[in-house]
């Protein structure tokens, strides 16, 4: 991606942070939607703008790298739906049905999926050091979720909503994995392939959803939360993944994720007047102790 400046294209780690701050952010902008536009609406939405950024933006470029794309098209139809469209369906579907200590927990649960599918599909071992980042961090979001408070713990049940939430986290799982095996094309023009999938793949869902729970058209305000959510989550964060596990790989890449329910708790303290905790503190030591062992070789 051209415009972005060479020394942090070529960092993962700040690459897939940002990453996963845009999509903690995302988590906010969706409490802020309620009432502002319907959830699949917003899906599609979303993933419209962000095509057109990006042809607009590099049309040339992407019509060049063309012919490198046609023949991987049934590659490109599973990340896509997969990674964008499977995991928003499944994620929002959760929303309804559970709680978001249970969401949390089971989203921190996704680099143990993206390193036992690396394991199965590819063959790669689990490092003593990656088990025990994942142990880390798994541990560090479940005492963000339940706030260290025995009651929440003890309280904690699971339902349909849970099961949703396991397929969303699989489902991304399933990209970051196969993500390996992209094209040989920018990442640019990778995720403009990806983001139509998303597209042509989210209708069918927002037409279900119209014709079942009825649309919600966005206001004013859901205007500008599809704008910066279209930007930001959508755009950026996506772009930076892509990069971040072409540089470091899935297993090494999917731990990051475990940060989305840490800036997530601080950015609801600064933007939504939560209170803020010293288990958010303790929880964001954790998480970046488990990413710190899973970086070991």
């Amino acid at each position: 991606m051209r415009p972005t400046p060479s020394g942090i294209w070529q960092s993962p780690y700040p690459l897939l942070t940002l990453a996963s701050m845009q999509w903690a952010a995302n988590t906010v902008a969706g409490r802020l939607a309620v009432g502002e536009i319907s959830p699949m609406l917003l899906a599609s939405l979303r993933w419209g703008l962000v095509l057109l950024v990006l042809i607009a933006f590099d049309a040339r470029s992407i019509r060049a790298e063309l012919p490198v794309l046609r023949p991987r098209w049934k590659l490109l139809f599973l990340l896509g739906t997969a990674g964008y469209t499977a995991f928003t369906a499944f994620f929002f579907a959760a929303a309804h049905h559970t709680t978001g200590a249970n969401m949390s927990i089971i989203q921190g649960a996704m680099p143990f999926f993206v390193f036992t599918l690396a394991f199965v599909t590819r063959g790669r071992r689990v490092r003593l050091a990656q088990a025990l980042g994942m142990v880390f961090g798994v541990a560090g979001v479940a005492l963000v979720a339940t706030r260290a408070d025995p009651e929440v713990i003890r309280t904690l049940s699971f339902n349909l909503g849970d099961l949703f939430m396991i397929g969303a986290t699989i489902s991304y799982a399933i990209y970051t994995v196969w993500l390996e095996d992209r094209p040989s094309v920018s990442s640019l023009t990778l995720f403009t392939a990806l983001a139509a999938v998303a597209l042509v793949t989210s209708i069918p869902l927002t037409l279900i959803e119209a014709a079942t729970a009825g649309t919600f058209w966005p206001t004013p305000k859901g205007w500008l939360i599809t704008l910066l959510v279209a930007i930001f989550p959508s755009f950026l964060a996506q772009v930076f993944y892509i990069r971040g596990v072409e540089l470091i790989g899935p297993g090494r890449a999917g731990i990051f994720v475990n940060l989305i329910p840490v800036f997530g708790a601080a950015m609801a303290v600064a933007f939504l007047g939560e209170p803020f905790g010293w288990y958010q503190g303790v929880g964001l030591a954790l998480v970046m102790a488990g990413i710190v062992l899973a970086q070991k070789r």
